[in-house]
């Protein structure tokens, strides 16, 4: 077999320089170990210093768990007490206060006399309002032909007539709903104990408003018998004058639930007028 000439030249290489060719490889193969810069043979090239090593930032030390409370720690353990004997059986009826005020005589004649009685008093005060109007367009159609003094005199007679009038008004209303809130008392009194009378016939311990009841039977509501007994032991009630309930009176005492009155015991006052003298006031 011939071997090509450059192939023969290439393997007479390592046989004439054996030392060399090794030392050759020893170098090729040493080369991507070095670091940068040429290598030169014979010389040492000291070693890398070590890059510092800084110390980890020291980490903080965890917050003590709290133990967690208890439901032993938080509800006190008081004393047992003595055994009582248990409540009887219920039975239950239910009832409408509203429907028995709705179908209540007494309580259809108070509404009739206290609505009669506010707009008595709203009617007076448009009639009063008419009057502060008259006189501030006289003031003004007469303006020119007064004196300062004359204009600040007729300025505080009208102001001073709108403020003992707005006093008055307001008397009047409170005294009105006064005189409403102690005939409900009466009602309120006899309700009470017709009730107690009706459910004792039925023999009911327990009375419910049917308004906070989501189903009942027709046989446990009593709100009819009840207010046909109401009409029976109160037909009607004397609703007091205006003159006899002085403003800021106490508010009767009645046996019944707060929210158990009728609508009209409960109405805002009467709104007042506006002055119709804000300039007029004004020098």
């Amino acid at each position: 077999m011939r071997i090509p000439r450059f192939a023969a030249v290439l393997l007479a290489v390592p046989l004439l320089f054996p030392r060399a060719g090794l030392a050759q490889m020893e170098l090729a193969q040493a080369a991507p170990q070095q670091g940068p810069g040429w290598f030169i043979p014979g010389q040492s090239h000291p070693a890398a210093a070590p890059a510092p090593v800084r110390p980890a930032p020291p980490r903080p030390a965890p917050a003590p768990a709290r133990p967690p409370a208890t439901e032993a720690q938080s509800i006190p353990q008081l004393p047992a007490l003595p055994k009582a004997p248990p409540p009887p059986a219920a039975v239950m009826g239910v009832l409408s206060v509203p429907d028995v005020y709705r179908q209540s005589t007494a309580v259809q004649q108070i509404e009739k006399i206290i609505n009669t009685r506010r707009l008595a008093l709203n009617n007076d005060a448009i009639k009063e309002q008419a009057t502060w109007r008259q006189m501030q367009d006289s003031l003004s159609h007469d303006r020119s032909k007064l004196t300062p003094d004359q204009i600040r005199a007729r300025e505080t007679a009208l102001q001073d007539r709108i403020t003992t009038a707005q006093k008055e008004f307001s008397g009047r209303n409170q005294q009105i709903q006064e005189a409403a809130q102690v005939a409900i008392a009466e009602v309120n009194r006899m309700l009470i104990a017709v009730i107690r009378e009706v459910a004792e016939s039925h023999g009911m311990n327990l009375v419910l408003h049917r308004e906070q009841v989501a189903l009942n039977m027709n046989a446990f509501d009593i709100t009819d018998e009840v207010a046909k007994n109401l009409n029976l032991r109160l037909p009607s009630v004397p609703v007091p004058p205006n003159s006899e309930m002085p403003v800021g009176s106490p508010e009767a005492p009645g046996d019944g639930p707060p929210d158990a009155g009728p609508d009209m015991a409960a109405a805002p006052p009467l709104p007042l007028p506006p002055s119709p003298a804000g300039s007029a006031a004004k020098p």
